[in-house]
């Protein structure tokens, strides 16, 4: 018989339910992977940090950052050929503006371009010499901005500014020369401003920026951190080739747990040699799932008796090209539980955040009960797809490393697609289309409606409900990821 078909014949059975052969319970299998993974995470510094310290610093780093909410005095340059009482009055106009800072005056296009480089001044506003005269001609007399368009956001603002302050002091020049020429004050402000807008924004006010993007760029990095998480977790299963240990770890009550104390000083290709020395003589052989009505498996005593053991001082002696030891049979429902069991851990904390983040945003802009509900359920049902999105990034390339570098691909432009910053609406209809299938985007709708725009919570259930079925087709999706790992063992230890 040759060895492929060998590997096939020892292809573990699929079962739905197992109750006969299962040793666990569903609640004793959850808790125990539960257990493998929190005994993991007291030994793995790093992977306790990307839980607790790295997404509060997130969360605080970000909302620090926007701390400053209002984007005002931005500075700017102003070149004055002119010279004149208009110019003068222009350029103190644009110092009072609340948007503009006059920050200086400048004897020349070169002086203001140098400035502009090194960031001291967004734009110059250049003021020509003929403007008074112009002015006093009754003739059109133009001021030129130049403005560094880079800078989205600091663009939008000066163009607007300046734009408010000449129409101002255009209107005053006008309504000035008609009460010269006799006409009543009055008729003078309406001839020349006979169309007045009146703007109403509905949604944040005063243009608050911690309230538009802090509280939107923080669940678009905790959904990177989270997709991190889920695909470290599950690949690194993967990568040290003990994926089929811990499935024997949460459905045998009995037995013992991996030294992950020690394990973390083990290289990665010698970790399963070591685990598979380190446990008694009863668990040596493959586990047999038929035979557990007549055998009983003994855990080991004590720490000494493993440290005493053959070679488990000398992990270079290690049979680096070890294999890991199946099951014959593998349960979906055991599957699906543990694999909850082991991804608990990362949602509790994120629990933690989410409420953090919901008590951030509705301290600048208040919202109902009802609505942080919603956006608390949603961002937990984002955290669990993104949990299973990373898991099943890592299994279907049976690779860390691709695993993580798929997330990235993934998790990073996300924000960009989700429409808060660039309409979804004018996106390309590929675009759209990306933008719809990431659940992030989706997420924002609900954070948007209920925490900025004060919406019906009815408009953002349909939105939660499509979210949760994502969690259920995403786990799924994961479970039967892990039935076809397990029949492919020879591809496990990819980096």
């Amino acid at each position: 018989m040759s060895q492929s078909q060998q590997d096939r014949n020892d292809t573990p059975a699929v079962v739905f339910g197992d109750k006969d052969n299962r040793q666990a319970s569903l609640l004793t299998v959850f808790l125990r992977s539960a257990r493998y993974e929190g005994r993991f995470l007291l030994h793995n510094s790093w992977d306790y940090v990307m839980l607790l310290w790295l997404p509060l610093l997130t969360i605080l780093s970000t909302w620090w950052i926007f701390s400053k909410p209002y984007i005002v005095d931005v500075p700017i340059g102003v070149i004055d050929e002119s010279r004149s009482s208009y110019s003068r009055t222009l350029t103190r106009y644009l110092d009072a503006s609340p948007d503009l800072k006059v920050e200086s005056l400048y004897p020349n296009m070169d002086s203001a371009r140098e400035a502009i480089l090194k960031k001291n001044i967004y734009a110059v506003v250049y003021i020509p010499n003929n403007f008074a005269d112009q002015i006093n001609k009754g003739a059109p007399s133009p001021v030129i901005l130049k403005v560094n368009a880079q800078y989205g956001t600091h663009s939008g603002i000066i163009q607007k500014g300046v734009q408010t302050v000449t129409g101002t002091l255009s209107a005053g020049v006008e309504i000035k020369r008609s009460i010269k020429q006799g006409t009543d004050s009055r008729q003078a402000m309406i001839s020349h401003t006979p169309i007045s807008l009146e703007r109403i924004s509905l949604f944040n006010i005063g243009a608050n920026y911690q309230q538009f993007l802090a509280s939107t760029v923080i669940p678009a990095l905790l959904h990177i951190l989270a997709m991190i998480i889920g695909a470290t977790t599950i690949g690194r299963e993967i990568r040290d080739k003990t994926f089929s240990l811990w499935y024997h770890n949460m459905v045998f009550p009995d037995m013992p747990y991996p030294n992950f104390k020690r394990l973390k000083h083990i290289p990665p290709e010698q970790k399963l040699a070591y685990l598979h020395a380190s446990l008694d003589e009863s668990w040596q052989q493959p586990v047999d799932f038929t035979g557990l009505s007549t055998m009983t498996y003994q855990p080991v005593n004590s720490a000494s008796s493993v440290l005493s053991r053959p070679n488990l001082g000398n992990p270079s002696s290690f049979n680096k090209s070890a294999k890991p030891r199946m099951p014959t049979k593998v349960s979906i429902l055991a599957l699906v539980v543990g694999l909850n069991g082991k991804l608990i851990w990362a949602l509790l904390f994120y629990m933690l955040w989410g409420a953090l983040m919901v008590t951030l945003a509705v301290s600048v802009h208040p919202a109902s009960f009802a609505g942080m509900l919603l956006v608390f359920i949603a961002f937990i049902a984002l955290t669990m797809i993104s949990l299973w999105m990373g898991a099943i990034f890592s299994l279907t390339s049976y690779s860390l490393r691709m695993g993580l570098s798929s997330t990235g691909f993934v998790s990073a432009p996300s924000f960009a697609f989700a429409g808060v910053t660039f309409p979804l609406l004018a996106m390309s209809e590929g675009a759209q289309r990306w933008a719809n299938a990431l659940p992030l985007t989706h997420y924002l709708k609900v954070h948007l409606t209920q925490l900025q725009m004060s919406a019906p919570p009815a408009i953002a259930i349909p939105t939660v409900l499509g979210l949760i079925a994502a969690v259920i087709g995403t786990l799924v999706l994961t479970a039967l990821l892990c039935l076809r790992a397990f029949k492919n063992p020879e591809d496990w230890g990819a980096r």
